[in-house]
């Protein structure tokens, strides 16, 4: 299946912003403040995977491409690899694991506030992305928890609005590509709705002939 043959390139692809910061660091190309420039390039790529992650249901019912849901788990996970090292660099460079000023840090700063939020939920995710897990927790339990992403989401775009002191376009863009891809959500299950409602209820007689037609 092709699927196979393509996800290589796909997961090596998404690899590129990692070596181009690890290229960055021994050509001296952090820029002047190389803890940041980590930080921000990390926390970036974190929201486009998930951003992309979350695009991957809408684009499968617009275009009846059904094997674009073998690289929603790739997207995911790699959402959840960048935010470790988003994290990871703010607590070993950024604070060297002073916990406490941490912990200060997270109550008193609403954009750490909330980009904190999104990092923990975007734990359980992650630790529950195995086909073992879903069997394990059961379908509809496993769905319900894997809707913690739009709130992951969410608090992921609000830490970025909240933490550029001045408004800038990035931010705004991610904002409005989330919005985006919920109001598609909202479409498709309003859609499914009203085909379910519009639908004619079969009556005893059709399901007797769908019976006798099947066997």
């Amino acid at each position: 299946m092709w699927v196979r043959r393509v996800k290589p390139w796909v997961f090596a692809a998404c690899l590129i912003p990692l070596g181009l910061l690890v290229w960055r660091g021994f050509t001296g190309g952090l820029t002047a403040n190389p803890i940041e420039y980590i930080t921000h390039r990390t926390g970036d790529w974190t929201l486009r995977f998930l951003l992309i992650a979350l695009a991957i249901t809408p684009l499968r019912r617009l275009t009846g491409w059904a094997a674009l849901a073998s690289f929603r788990r790739m997207f995911g996970l790699f959402a959840f690899f960048y935010v470790m090292l988003h994290f990871s660099t703010y607590l070993v460079l950024d604070f060297f694991f002073a916990f406490d000023l941490i912990f200060n840090d997270i109550v008193e700063r609403r954009y750490v506030t909330a980009g904190f939020t999104g990092f923990v939920l975007l734990i359980p995710l992650a630790l529950t992305s195995t086909k073992r897990m879903i069997r394990r927790l059961g379908g509809a339990r496993w769905r319900r928890l894997h809707r913690l992403v739009y709130v992951a989401a969410i608090a992921g775009v609000v830490h970025y609005l909240w933490l550029v002191k001045i408004v800038t376009l990035t931010p705004l863009v991610y904002a409005a590509i989330l919005a985006v891809l919920f109001g598609a959500r909202l479409w498709f299950w309003l859609a499914a709705r009203a085909a379910r409602v519009m639908s004619p209820t079969k009556t005893s007689g059709d399901v007797a002939a769908d019976a006798g037609s099947a066997g």
